[in-house]
């Protein structure tokens, strides 16, 4: 089965990300569609096992297998938690809906790190471009400043938000070069010490509940193994 079968086969789930599920949209946004795959259980069992993510196969598209999708969110990274909290979804199964149901699962104080890590890898990067160049790449900085914002909001209430509301005119105005560096440095500051707080009292849990989502995942791959031919005989078989 090829990767591009995988993903046109066995998607449970799929959702527009980026811009337009961010609120931030502007006439020459892409659309950027990630998703999330259940490869056949039998393909495991093969020396060459299915693979944990996809690239396409349109432009713009890329998908996990589930169990890596799971791994990475019990690890609060932010690219795949927020997959979970789009509201812009365009395919969803039965095992996709026990999925979104299961997304509180993944949301820990945990993502104080893993939020922060990201945004200073990011933040390394568009200093390094004012270094270099004299200007940050404002798009990339209006993002991370929704990053930030949506951490500090996580943090703050438990619940993980990607549309920006209220601060899509501001962010956009970052983008087209419109506030300064200066400006930007000081809300991204102002953030980062928002979030600092927040953590301190947030209602998440300290981790993630790894045990829920374990069991969810033991269950689809057994339904799946299950389903493959001749399997459930088998199965009959050695019970005897």
């Amino acid at each position: 089965m090829t990767p591009e079968e995988l993903v046109a086969g066995h998607t449970v789930y799929s959702c527009v990300m980026g811009s337009r599920a961010f609120g931030l949209a502007t006439e020459d946004s892409d659309t950027d569609v990630r998703g999330i795959y259940l490869a056949p259980t039998e393909l495991f069992w093969r020396f060459e096992k299915p693979p944990t993510h996809v690239e396409g196969p349109a432009d713009e598209q890329f998908s996990w297998e589930l169990e890596r999708f799971c791994e990475l969110a019990l690890r609060a990274n932010p690219n795949v938690l927020e997959c979970l909290h789009s509201p812009l979804v365009e395919h969803i199964d039965d095992i996709g809906r026990e999925l979104l149901a299961l997304r509180g699962a993944f949301l820990s104080r945990q993502a104080h790190v893993t939020f922060a890590r990201y945004a200073l890898g990011q933040r390394k990067k568009l200093d390094a471009d004012v270094r270099q160049h004299g200007a940050p790449r404002w798009k990339h900085a209006m993002h991370l400043l929704r990053l930030l914002m949506s951490c500090r909001d996580l943090l703050r209430t438990g619940v993980l938000t990607i549309d920006v509301g209220a601060e899509r005119e501001r962010l956009l105005a970052v983008k087209r070069g419109e506030i300064s560096w200066a400006e930007v440095e000081s809300w991204m500051a102002r953030l980062v010490t928002d979030s600092d707080e927040a953590a301190a009292t947030s209602p998440l849990p300290p981790g993630p509940d790894r045990a829920r989502v374990a069991e969810f995942l033991f269950r689809v791959r057994r339904e799946s193994a299950l389903k493959a031919d001749g399997y459930d005989e088998v199965v009959r078989r050695v019970g005897r």
